[in-house]
């Protein structure tokens, strides 16, 4: 053989390689870094690749960069034209890459993905500090916010591009924004908080990887489906599945949703199996087992609270609570601590009775030492909810099949009040087969905005549901709203309807409520379009749209059965109705505890936050004080799998969905009045809400509608049955 000769060959055939390499490389564009072409501008995750999005931030962020230089650079005094415009424009690009990625990160987290954030994480904290601290930006924002404040009477100096009030309302977010990030402080102070938010970074990145997959270790292997007894065969079809899908170490599966209490122990039998189910989700990370999240709590906690400390706040919960609604952590312990007062005699009550029922069960306790447990609590509950109003679970699912929920009940609701349709897009590439594709349009026929739906649970698929967007509307920018929820519905076997619990059911309408705060949005800036207002009045419209699913011609149009489509049985759907408010303490009380555990956690100075192994304790003696340590109503979400709060931007702020729920309450009282589904209130609701985003005063809006000055706390228990 001629050593040289094939050395030759080898190496022409290696170039040849690297060549075709070269041009398939030259002839893949980057999707990301172009304008989509698809309608409103929509991800084209058909040309997406994994290897795309590093070097699209990378454009993205040095773009942004460029900005930013270019504004600094002006030689002209500032205006709101050459400076504040220009910086809401500078990082277009970046956030067109960002919402694509993270979507991705949190519904569809593949190894590639979860190793990517970990290296674009710090380069997108980076940056923010770079900006942030940039005193020559900064003396620039504030030269035109303080003759703005010289003139507030008058328009802005410059004029602005969308009308006075808008243009006021970007510059004091822009400016408030960079003060209370710290463009204030001393150096050595902004040093410490560039510190600090880079390792806030990387613990929340942390947190990301394992609170998922500490949740996904979680699940209850099942030998037998004679241990699976009180299941309908549906739910036994879909835990047989669930362990398909997490690789079959034994026939069956329970897999553990991401709050405390699991839907599944209203009906299994098995109370041994029942107590191993709610032991895998309570100790899912607390360092039971091989996960421990609580060293990133302390770690997250301790450096907030420092952080608070340096922008002059006695704590994190007073720093983070002065943007919002409620003001100060005063406030909102005036608000819980007035329900907890009313809350406390419902709840006990609720516990006696279950106890005296299950007690009276022949087969509870054989041994006659029965002592209810919080794995009990459901199980118990759930057939005294069948004894005393006749009606089930697994009798009313059938009639909740997901896609009549979404098309009948979701739609349905959305056109009657604000004359909006839907029209499936099947051309539209998506990220996962089990998406779907929406466009709206308004009630002029006009095509309003993109919609997506992601209902079911995966194991790359964080817990929970949420609604967020690919596109935020923007009239600056030119571009409609491209909006999706993402719910974790269990998938049935194929061939068989996916099938909703009530409370599943209000879970979309709620997120569906999200997704209209972002598709009638109708604003000049992306800053303030949508959802970006005070995260205790974000969740309103949330909380506002779940009403819509018990009025009766809504119900009836969705609430079919999933084979004949027979509309549910009068008397099966009013004792359905009847039973939303069975005992309904118990949800009132879970989200009162796990409130009030946000708040002890963000309330501590730096030198006050436990160590992790007393984290547990911390969290026992926050509920004592306030009256809500309970055995059997335990936080909706203990410290160690909070993700609201320590991987999400609830901090302090999950106390919101109650504050929420009362102004959702006031307005859907309003509705009641004028009619649940007249046209013209849910016109005056989106031309006075919905549609303005975070252009005005919030309180304001509220009052605006509903003609109240301030919302009325007691609707709520009432609204709950209580």
């Amino acid at each position: 053989m001629n050593i040289t000769k094939t050395i030759m060959t080898i190496g022409i055939a290696s170039a040849l390689t690297m060549q075709f390499s070269a041009c398939k490389e030259a002839q893949h564009e980057n999707p990301l870094l172009a304008e989509s072409q698809l309608p409103y501008g929509a991800p084209d995750f058909s040309k997406i690749l994994v290897t795309d999005y590093l070097p699209a931030f990378e454009a993205a962020i040095k773009e942004k960069r460029d900005n930013i230089q270019k504004i600094v650079d002006c030689p002209d005094s500032a205006t709101f034209e050459n400076t504040i415009l220009p910086y809401e424009e500078s990082g277009r690009l970046l956030d067109r890459v960002g919402r694509v990625f993270f979507a991705l990160v949190e519904a569809d987290k593949t190894p590639e993905l979860g190793e990517l954030e970990k290296k674009i994480q710090p380069m997108l904290t980076d940056l923010e500090n770079e900006i942030m601290f940039n005193k020559p930006l900064f003396e620039r924002i504030r030269q035109v916010y303080d003759n703005y404040q010289q003139s507030h009477q008058s328009p802005l100096p410059s004029g602005g591009v969308g009308g006075g009030p808008e243009d006021q309302k970007l510059l004091e977010e822009i400016y408030k924004e960079f003060v209370r990030k710290g463009a204030l402080l001393p150096d050595d102070k902004m040093e410490r908080m560039k510190q600090i938010n880079k390792r806030i970074a990387d613990l929340q990145t942390e947190w990301g990887d394992m609170l998922p997959n500490a949740t996904n270790d979680a699940v209850v292997w099942v030998d037998s489906a004679a241990d699976l007894a009180g299941l309908s065969e549906a739910d036994i079809a879909q835990c047989m599945k669930d362990a398909e899908s997490r690789g079959k170490k034994a026939p069956y599966a329970i897999v553990i949703a991401n709050t405390t209490q699991q839907q599944i122990l209203a009906s299994l039998d098995n109370r041994e199996l029942r107590r191993k189910v709610y032991e895998a989700s309570v100790h899912r990370a607390d360092g039971t087992g091989k996960y421990n999240t609580y060293p990133l709590v302390c770690e997250i906690a301790k450096l907030r609270a420092e952080q608070a400390e340096i922008m002059g706040y006695p704590n994190y919960a007073a720093y983070s609570l002065e943007k919002t609604m409620a003001k100060t952590p005063e406030n909102v312990y005036a608000f819980l601590k007035s329900l907890i007062a009313q809350y406390t005699p419902k709840a006990d009550a609720e516990t006696k009775a279950i106890e005296a029922f299950a007690a009276a069960v022949p087969d509870a306790s054989p041994d006659g030492t029965f002592s209810l447990q919080p794995y009990d609590r459901f199980y118990y509950s759930a057939k005294m909810k069948k004894q005393l109003l006749n009606v089930s679970d697994d009798e009313v699912k059938p009639y909740f099949n997901v896609d009549s929920v979404l098309l009948n009940g979701v739609f349905y609701a959305a056109n009657r009040a604000y004359g909006l349709t839907f029209k499936e897009r099947t051309d539209i590439p998506l990220y996962h087969p089990d998406m779907r594709a929406f466009e709206v349009f308004d009630r002029d026929g006009k095509p309003k905005a993109l919609f997506y739906t992601d209902y079911y649970r995966r194991p790359t698929k964080r817990g929970g549901a949420w609604m967020d967007g690919f596109q935020k509307q923007s009239r600056q920018w030119n571009q409609q709203p491209i909006i999706f929820n993402v719910c974790n519905n269990a998938k049935a076997p194929e061939g068989k309807p996916s099938l909703l619990t009530w409370d599943e059911v209000t879970t979309m309408f709620h997120e569906f409520g999200h997704a209209l705060h972002g598709i009638l949005s109708d604003c000049q800036y992306n800053r303030l379009s949508g959802t970006s207002v005070a995260r205790d009045f974000v969740e309103m419209p949330s909380q506002f749209n779940e009403s819509f699913a018990a009025i009766p011609e809504v119900f009836d149009h969705y609430a079919r059965h999933c084979e004949t489509g027979e509309p549910m049985p009068a008397d099966l759907k009013e004792c359905m109705l009847k039973s939303i408010n069975f005992q309904t303490a118990y949800a009132l009380g879970e989200n009162l505890a796990a409130t009030c555990v946000d708040l002890a956690w963000h309330m501590l100075a730096a030198k006050d936050v436990p160590t992790p192994d007393k984290a547990a304790d911390f969290e026992t003696a926050a509920l004592r004080q306030v009256g809500l340590l309970n055995e059997q109503i335990p936080p909706r979400y203990h410290t160690s799998y909070f993700n609201h709060v320590f991987g999400g931007g609830y901090a302090a702020g999950y106390y919101s969905y109650l504050w929420t729920e009362v102004l959702a309450v006031n307005i859907a009282d309003v509705f009641a009045r004028r009619g649940a589904l007249d046209p013209a209130t849910g016109r005056d609701f989106c031309d006075k809400i919905l549609s303005r985003g975070n252009t005005g005063d919030l309180m304001q809006m509220f009052t605006d509608f509903t003609g109240m000055q301030q919302p009325d706390a007691s609707s709520l228990l009432k609204a709950r049955g209580l």
